[in-house]
């Protein structure tokens, strides 16, 4: 009987001489993606620090960048929650202090914007059959996944979406706040439609998320015995199907959000109003 010896698979990637074997625009994707989340990110920390025209108090309206507000220089019917921090901080502290980090962890977590900013800003790689031109690739040891400091802190993400779904509740009041008229009594505006459609938005990319999927039904061994799991187990999985792009388009609607109530606010433009 002939001996077979097998050898153990090679630790390196296979070696192409080719810079790529892709003929497309491949570069396309990452390059817009880079452009888009920069931009974003400008504006969002810009705003975030601005310190001014967030809130409409003939309305109602605060932005979701300041929500919620617990700085005392926020105008109490903004400020739900109390206002405990002090007024005169450093402008790089924002009003929305005990809810911003846990989002921007969330959001850099999540397993499509991993995915998305990895290849955009890391190029790691830029495209699928593309040479990973990351500078972690040349490290000594090599590239580990993300099994190592700091991208071992990537498993938090299942926290943060927890911190996330509570600060939904708080943009829901929000919104509900919104249905606020100009006498005082109830009202509904552009601003509340704008507000409500970015709150609905946002519970779609937050319950489409992974670890939303498998808190419903991931650890379950026997679905017949868990139907309610089960139900809530699938509804979540179809949309986990969309979740790229609810992360995406809830960065267009949470600027476009900001925007509306920074105009309003500044008084550039009156709110449409639909109802009182």
């Amino acid at each position: 009987m002939t001996q077979t010896t097998v050898e153990a698979p090679s630790k390196d990637r296979a070696q192409i001489p080719a810079r790529t074997l892709r003929k497309d625009r491949y570069w396309l994707s990452p390059l817009a993606t880079f452009v888009f989340f920069l931009a974003w990110v400008v504006y969002a920390t810009v705003r975030s620090m601005m310190g001014s025209s967030f809130w409409v108090d003939k309305y109602h309206y605060l932005t979701p960048f300041y929500s919620p507000c617990v700085s005392k220089a926020c105008p109490a019917e903004a400020a739900d929650l109390g206002r405990f921090v002090p007024e005169h901080l450093p402008f790089f502290i924002p009003y929305a202090l005990i809810s911003l980090p846990f989002l921007l962890g969330f959001r850099l977590t999540c397993y499509y914007y991993r995915k998305a900013y990895y290849r955009a800003f890391w190029l790691t790689p830029q495209a699928c059959a593309v040479p990973d031109k990351s500078p972690v690739r040349r490290t000594p040891g090599g590239y580990t996944g993300e099994r190592r400091f700091p991208l071992i802190l990537q498993n938090a993400h299942r926290y943060f979406w927890v911190v996330a779904g509570l600060i939904s509740i708080v943009n829901t009041w929000d919104a509900i706040k919104a249905f606020h008229g100009a006498d005082g009594g109830f009202g509904i505006g552009l601003g509340t439609v704008i507000l409500w459609a970015n709150v609905i938005l946002l519970w779609g990319y937050t319950l489409s998320c992974h670890s939303c999927r498998h808190v419903m039904g991931g650890r379950l061994k026997n679905f017949s015995k868990a139907p309610i799991r089960y139900w809530l187990w699938t509804q979540i999985s179809r949309l986990n199907t969309r979740h790229g792009q609810f992360a995406l388009i809830t960065l267009v609607s949470l600027a476009v959000t900001d925007a509306y109530v920074a105009l309003v606010a500044h008084g550039s433009f009156s709110d449409l109003r639909i109802f009182n």
